[in-house]
């Protein structure tokens, strides 16, 4: 029997033969006697046939042994026994995976205030052309183009002799009519003592009474065409208005600039801190803003102490802080909005006039009791922005919520959360509806 394998297994088709062929063999190999021997024998050879030489065979199962004394062979004429069937091998139950260790927190309860965002504009507070005031050559420009500039820094000097001329031309009229004006009232003074001793006439008198008055009047204007001529003088010298940044210069020194009927720009300087955030809010938002503050009209003291925050295209939060400026006092018949203009500090100068914003604003209303939830639990899909809540059972649910305005990395669920909700925050590739969880909650400040 085992030749008869044996020559099988040595055919080319007979490859998946040799398996059910190693299995007979190890059966026979375990009964027992002289042709168990040979046939555990075979049963190597076949197994290194298959698997390669050098990987050692299984053993072959043994029956375990007992204390029974030996059964007796059976007679001559007896059938044959048959053999026994072999018990399948029990395998050992699959153990239960633990459930994983999931963080979560529960929703951050603190009043907040409904806000609208609505899309805007930055501006500057001052935005000056400086321009030439007198007449004269330009003589020298004191700054580089796009410079950072103080208030009265020097920025242009305009040809200045002849405006010095002028003024000394002036002093020196000055000077003139004091002296008139001193002689006069000596004059005044001698004849009006000759006037008691009767050695004069009152004509005379009264002649030098006019010209001591004539001569404090040419007092007068000498010293106005001093300060007209110390005026003058100054505006050759054109300076900053305020701290702000320089644009590029228009006018080339050595250019006439200041002439009559015409007004030369020199320069553009611009205001950058603090900065004006611009926008337009529908009659229906204004309405629903009055209807939060119970219709009545806030003060010019009362919108100063309104809070507005604004943000660039490419951030996340609303960083830019200031308060109202500004509210037109009627809606724009043409547009249907209502302007309103908020102020902003811009000390590291990254709003810039003319660059779009989102600008948030107060509605006037406060919800006591705002649920908020971390921004890193929410996800969205083709039904909307969801997150998951572990309930009591320790099972994940998926719940879609609604939300509300962003208050540093948490943002204010309107609906679809409860106060007791435990809420997953992290491992969140690992999480799906239905799992079985354990949760391990943290506090809202280790919110990461």
């Amino acid at each position: 029997m085992v030749t008869d394998v044996k020559t099988s297994l040595n055919s080319h088709r007979a490859t998946a033969a040799r398996f059910v062929a190693v299995g007979l063999i190890a059966a026979l190999a375990s009964t027992g006697g002289p042709r168990a021997a040979r046939a555990a024998n075979e049963f190597e050879r076949l197994w290194g046939d298959i698997w390669g030489r050098g990987k050692k065979p299984p053993p072959p199962a043994k029956a375990p042994a007992t204390n029974a004394p030996a059964t007796p062979s059976p007679p001559a004429n007896a059938p044959a026994a048959q053999p026994a069937q072999l018990a399948p091998a029990t395998q050992a139950a699959p153990t239960q995976p633990a459930a994983p260790t999931i963080p979560v927190v529960l929703p951050k309860v603190q009043a907040v205030s409904d806000t609208l965002v609505v899309t805007g504009n930055a501006e500057a507070v001052n935005a000056v052309k400086l321009v030439a005031r007198v007449l004269g050559y330009l003589e020298q420009i004191h700054f580089q183009d796009g410079q950072m500039v103080k208030k009265d820094d020097l920025l242009f000097t305009i040809q200045q002799d002849q405006y010095k001329d002028q003024l000394q031309a002036a002093e020196a009229q000055l000077a003139a009519a004091t002296a008139a004006r001193d002689h006069a009232h000596l004059e005044f003074g001698r004849y009006t003592a000759l006037l008691r001793q009767h050695a004069t006439s009152q004509v005379d008198v009264d002649h030098w009474v006019f010209e001591e008055k004539t001569a404090e009047a040419n007092v007068l204007a000498a010293e106005a065409q001093i300060a007209l001529a110390k005026l003058n003088l100054s505006y050759t010298e054109v300076t900053a208005p305020f701290d702000g940044q320089m644009g590029r210069h228009l006018i080339d020194p050595g250019n006439l600039v200041g002439g009559e009927g015409q007004q030369t720009a020199l320069a553009e300087i611009t205001q950058l801190d603090p900065i004006y955030v611009v926008a337009n809010i529908s009659s229906q938002q204004a309405l629903q803003i009055r209807q939060n503050l119970d219709q009545r009209r806030l003060s010019l003291d009362d919108l100063h102490n309104i809070a507005v925050e604004a943000q660039l295209s490419n951030e996340t939060d609303f960083p830019h802080k200031g308060t109202i400026e500004y509210v037109a006092p009627q809606i724009d018949q043409q547009t249907g909005t209502l302007y309103v203009r908020g102020l902003i500090s811009n000390p590291t100068r990254s709003l810039l006039p003319g660059v779009f914003v989102n600008i948030r604003l107060p509605m006037g209303k406060v919800t006591k009791s705002g649920l908020l939830v971390p921004e890193i639990a929410l996800q969205e899909d083709q039904g909307g922005r969801y997150l998951f809540v572990v309930g009591d059972d320790d099972v994940v649910q998926k719940r879609y919520v609604e939300l509300g305005e962003t208050v540093g990395d948490l943002q204010v669920a309107t609906s679809g959360v409860n106060r007791d909700d435990r809420i997953v925050v992290g491992d969140l590739w690992r999480v799906s509806q239905g799992m079985k969880v354990t949760p391990k909650l943290r506090a809202p400040s280790g919110v990461q």
